[in-house]
């Protein structure tokens, strides 16, 4: 796909000036995370692959980019009254830390099901949680309520600008180190990631391939990017937490239909077999979600033979039982 973003489009969206910005802002209190290689990885696929790993990232995850750079952007008065964010566990542990780092009350509302290692690190960083269930209830409803009930400002896991913004500083940072891709994957939920690393890849390899990476079972953003407009879909039953997404942001979607060139999904199964092969050949630990992109990759999902291939780990926080229970399985 190679349509870009117009102008009037641009004065409303998010920018990859604004990207650098976030950098700028970022830099020094979010870790510079390693590009990892496999040569074993490199012969399964036929492609040069080069895993960003943000499992490595401040929090366990990229998203603790998004929320540094949000709550950092707030106004003084704003930082007082405090901020509300609703996540299954990544963006909740991102808010409450980088709360904590910069003095900021948190108020995370998350599903009753989440991760008992999400919910006890978000608590762990001071975040005050509330539970909600994701099947029944409505979280942006909740979190709007609590907005207006407690002067609190909503900041939303993926479609915020400043947030976009800073989830894009994962991508600038991989092209920087390792030079023009040919291919760049990332997982996609509500498409903050995708939509930032879009933002980067066009800006620094403009000849790159976009995928964004979700599972089987809520494909909403593929059925979305390939009708033209957002769909919505039942929230989906799938062991990737982070990806489990009914629909994407209005403001991520409009960067992805101008600069994504597919989205790709991959099996449970296959996610199951990508954290193993994490696990024993290149001895980290990844969750699900955090294995979309590696997965489409791995299991041929993805065209990479011949092909220097840019993959975001997007997280590592998985409960040790339930890492253990997916492997055993």
């Amino acid at each position: 796909m190679s349509a870009s973003i117009s102008p009037a489009a641009e004065s409303r969206l998010t920018t990859y000036e604004d990207v650098c910005a976030a950098a700028q802002r970022i830099e020094g209190v979010a870790h510079r995370t390693p590009v990892l290689t496999s040569r074993t990885a490199d012969a399964r696929t036929g492609g040069r692959l080069f895993f960003k790993a943000e499992n490595l990232q401040r929090s366990g995850a990229f998203k603790f980019r998004g929320a540094y750079n949000a709550i950092a952007r707030l106004s003084p008065e704003a930082k007082r009254r405090g901020v509300v964010a609703f996540s299954s566990g990544n963006h909740a542990q991102a808010i409450a830390y980088a709360g904590q780092l910069q003095g900021v009350p948190t108020v995370i509302i998350m599903p009753r099901d989440a991760a008992a290692i999400k919910l006890a690190a978000t608590k762990g960083y001071g975040g005050e949680v509330v539970l909600y269930d994701r099947y029944t209830e409505d979280r942006d409803a909740i979190g709007r309520r609590l907005s207006e009930e407690r002067g609190l400002t909503l900041i939303p896991p993926y479609d915020h600008e400043d947030v976009i913004a800073g989830q894009g500083t994962a991508a600038k940072e991989l092209i920087e180190e390792v030079g023009p891709l040919d291919i760049l994957l990332a997982c996609t939920g509500g498409g903050g990631l995708l939509a930032g690393s879009a933002l980067s890849a066009r800006a620094l390899s403009p000849a790159c391939r976009i995928y964004g990476v979700e599972p089987e079972a809520g494909n909403d953003a593929q059925q979305s990017l390939r009708s033209g407009s957002i769909v919505k879909i039942p929230v989906p039953s799938t062991i990737a937490d982070g990806a489990q997404t009914a629909y994407v942001g209005a403001k991520t979607f409009p960067v992805m239909r101008a600069l994504v060139d597919d989205i790709l999904t991959v099996s449970d199964a296959q996610l199951v077999e990508t954290m193993r092969f994490f696990i024993e050949r290149m001895k980290i630990v990844v969750e699900p979600t955090g294995c979309l992109a590696a997965a489409a990759a791995l299991h041929g999902v993805a065209p990479c033979e011949g092909k220097r291939v840019g993959i975001i780990i997007s997280g590592g926080n998985v409960d040790p039982l339930a890492l253990a229970k997916f492997l055993a399985g």
